[in-house]
């Protein structure tokens, strides 16, 4: 073959490769009844109880803010997370469970490890999908190298923290300076939701409009410690204490959403933009998670259910609330499939694209929801439609369970969440038959589970 004609069909076969590219995206957009790459803003909530807010129940915290969205947009009923932040950050960023990771607990300062470095993450894929990536706020999910911290992990832009329980103020963390732009330490003054907030509005006014945007806000309000300015807590005269301040705490998360909706609308970004609200695990106990049972923490309710809804004008619908199960994994292929992205990869992914479920009242895509606690799968549990299913015990621990799980666990509970919200009624001696099915569900769920991380 002449050199003239092998240039030729070289070229041909890169336009044609770049054809179908094209058409894969397109396709995959119009699979979902979208022409235009949406812009994402995911905001994540730093132990927001589940009825600290208006919109999901809450009644002595105003987020006027935040419950306009959520009626605007449709609530998330059975929304679940992991019981502490790190799980849930690690299997929003890859779409896979924490027996997959090995992030079961919380990464801690200068720990040697992190996110493994082969996961591909959401940052990853919407920035291969053609998006400018931003995190602003708190990442959790290692840092003691260069490569696991997030310029590393597909984000084009960093601001915030690396880790948690950061002083407000001072940005302190045990007396280390816990503050960075793209990796490089920064002194800064100012209330951190409202550092977090003025970078993220900045992002979003300059973001190149050619570009979608991904945005990532995970706000260190309203943890620990209990700090804010005064004048955030004069409208709760009738609370005292800690819930006072956790109070006036979300009142300036409440107030830093709406600058972010500001500068979309002033950009004219809003109409394109899916916003994602959603806490990282359930309330600690100066929270409110009615009716759920306990707290942060525990793979009961009140700990992995998160307060979560959904937002964008036109495409999800405005006062609805979505009943069917979804996990944070579900983000990962539902955001990177609505960016036109590629789910191509390496490892498999645990979550659905739960877009259908949300946007036209589908079921949930799900047979199973796995829980599982922060030492391990030897502390899992399993949501199956209505029911669930509490495993502590030696048989699914190797033996040593016992010794370790909180005293409110019993080494097998069975409830039915749509009588028993509040699990009060452990059910597993008058349906054995159930809790063999479900017994058998989460074992091969558990069967290849990694073990923790940094061990």
């Amino acid at each position: 073959m002449q050199k003239k004609q092998l240039n030729f069909l070289l070229s041909s076969l890169r336009q044609l490769a770049h054809f179908c590219l094209m058409a894969f995206f397109c396709v995959s957009m119009q699979a979902h009844g979208q022409s235009k790459k949406p812009n994402i803003v995911f905001l994540l909530i730093d132990d927001l109880g589940y009825a600290d807010c208006g919109f999901n129940g809450g009644k002595d915290i105003l987020t006027p803010n935040i419950d306009r969205l959520a009626k605007e947009g449709s609530i998330l009923k059975n929304h679940y997370v992991q019981p502490v932040c790190s799980p849930t950050r690690s299997a929003l960023m890859t779409g896979r469970y924490p027996t997959k990771t090995g992030i079961y607990n919380i990464i801690t300062p200068g720990a040697q490890w992190g996110l493994p470095l082969n996961e591909r993450t959401l940052a990853n894929a919407l920035k291969e999908a053609g998006y400018h990536t931003a995190i602003t706020g708190k990442w959790h999910l290692g840092e003691f190298e260069k490569a696991y911290q997030p310029n590393a992990r597909g984000f084009d832009h960093q601001y915030g923290h690396f880790f948690g329980a950061i002083d407000y103020f001072t940005h302190l963390r045990n007396n280390q300076l816990d503050w960075y732009r793209n990796g490089t330490p920064l002194k800064e003054e100012g209330y951190s939701t409202h550092l977090v907030a003025k970078e993220a509005c900045r992002t979003i006014e300059n973001n190149d409009q050619k570009k979608p945007l991904f945005l990532y806000v995970p706000f260190n309000g309203v943890h620990v410690p209990f700090q804010v300015p005064d004048q955030y807590t004069k409208a709760y005269p009738n609370l005292e204490g800690n819930r006072k301040k956790l109070a006036g705490m979300l009142a300036a998360v409440d107030e830093a959403i709406a600058q972010i909706v500001a500068s979309l609308k002033k950009t004219g970004m809003l109409e394109n933009t899916l916003i994602v609200f959603s806490s990282d695990n359930g309330g600690p106990r100066t929270s409110k998670n009615t009716p759920l049972r306990d707290f942060k923490a525990t793979i009961y309710e009140g700990g992995t259910r998160a307060a979560a809804f959904a937002h964008w004008p036109g495409h999800v619908p405005a006062g609805k609330t979505i009943e069917g199960a979804m996990h944070i994994i579900d983000w990962y292929p539902t955001l990177v499939t609505l960016a036109g992205g590629s789910l191509k990869q390496a490892l498999p992914i645990d979550g659905k694209d739960v877009w259908p479920m949300i946007t036209k009242a589908g079921k949930t895509p799900h047979k199973a929801i796995l829980s599982v606690s922060t030492i391990g799968p030897s502390q899992a549990a399993i949501r199956m439609g209505d029911w669930k299913l509490i495993v502590a015990d030696a048989e699914e621990s190797g033996g040593d369970a016992k010794k370790k799980q909180p005293k409110n666990y019993e080494p097998v509970s069975l409830f039915n969440l749509a009588e028993d919200p509040g699990e009060s009624r452990n059910l597993a001696s008058t349906y054995p038959d159930k809790v063999a099915e479900l017994r058998k569900e989460l074992s091969a769920l558990l069967k290849d589970a990694v073990a923790p991380g940094g061990k």
